[in-house]
């Protein structure tokens, strides 16, 4: 999810598509709140982290 994410927000700002950008930043985001809930010990979907 991180990795996409990242890959949205750089198509998006080099294309000047705010959508894309704005998809992608939602994704970061929920990527890193599903990492660190998953370092803390609580899985999530059965996974420790998703990517």
């Amino acid at each position: 999810m991180i990795i996409l994410g990242v890959i949205l927000i750089l198509i998006g700002w080099l294309a000047s598509i705010s959508i894309l950008t704005t998809i992608g930043i939602i994704l970061v985001v929920v990527g890193l709140i599903l990492t660190l809930l998953g370092a803390a010990g609580r899985e999530i979907g059965g996974r420790k982290t998703w990517f």
